[in-house]
């Protein structure tokens, strides 16, 4: 097994990636495929040793199994997104949509069946990290996005923070993207399609009902009621728009 180092990607200048997956000649064949590419690449075959090095140490990105021995990828990725929001495709042999939605809604950045092709995997490898990148080179802009502020909630783009109350809320980076993008246009509509064009970087057809989940996901960390939303509210067959629930509408 290749063991992780402590190098960082700051330090080597690559974007270093961690995958967790028992099936090891699938991992080394990810890891023999990205590595030419530039990409430093660890490799753990088991879910506790996976929470382990995804925790301590800076990843690029995680690619993680959903069947893992010790502990499933699900409880990986819960144990991963209590401190970090490191961007993690999640893997399954099944393809079944329930693991799918599970997946997302705990956390998971993007999903992809053990049937991949390894440039669909580089493709949406890519999607996941260019957000991260994205977010660096925004920090390091000369004129800075002012911060959002709606009601008792703001969210600055530069650092990628959101609070609400002026407490943190953790989120994975599709959520803070999909907060970003209704926050910008707040008080306006966007459609599943253009929040689709904005966060994923790339096409998707299948997988548009993922938005709903993430929506899902950001309104439970907003305190916010399903049935009855205060920050995020549904229009049907239009889209979502977020407004500032203690302003009279």
């Amino acid at each position: 097994m290749l063991k992780p180092t402590s190098t960082s990607t700051a330090d080597t200048g690559k974007q270093r990636i961690l995958v967790i997956d028992d099936d090891k000649k699938l991992a080394r064949l990810v890891h023999d495929y990205l590595t030419p590419l530039g990409y430093e690449v660890s490799l753990v075959h088991n879910g506790p040793d996976g929470v382990e090095q995804a925790t301590k140490e800076k990843w690029s990105a995680v690619i993680l199994d959903v069947m893992l021995p010790g502990m499933d990828g699900f409880e990986v990725l819960k144990q991963i997104r209590k401190t970090s929001d490191v961007p993690v495709l999640m893997l399954t042999a099944r393809g079944d949509e329930a693991d799918r939605i599970v997946g997302l809604e705990i956390g998971a950045d993007d999903y992809l069946p053990k049937t991949f092709s390894t440039r669909e995997l580089l493709a949406r490898l890519r999607a996941v990290t260019r957000r991260t990148t994205g977010a660096t080179a925004a920090k390091k802009s000369d004129a800075p996005e002012a911060e959002i502020v709606i009601g008792k909630l703001r969210v600055a783009p530069g650092p990628r923070v959101a609070l609400l109350n002026d407490e943190p809320i953790v989120l994975t980076p599709v959520e803070f993207d999909l907060l970003l993008s209704l926050a910008r246009a707040r008080g306006r509509v966007k459609s599943r399609e253009q929040l689709l064009e904005e966060i994923r970087d790339r096409n998707y057809d299948v997988f548009d009902r993922s938005i709903d989940v993430h929506i899902s996901g950001l309104r439970k960390k907003l305190g916010d009621d399903p049935k009855t939303p205060r920050y995020i509210r549904t229009l049907r067959a239009a889209g979502y728009m977020l407004i500032n629930p203690d302003a009279p509408y």
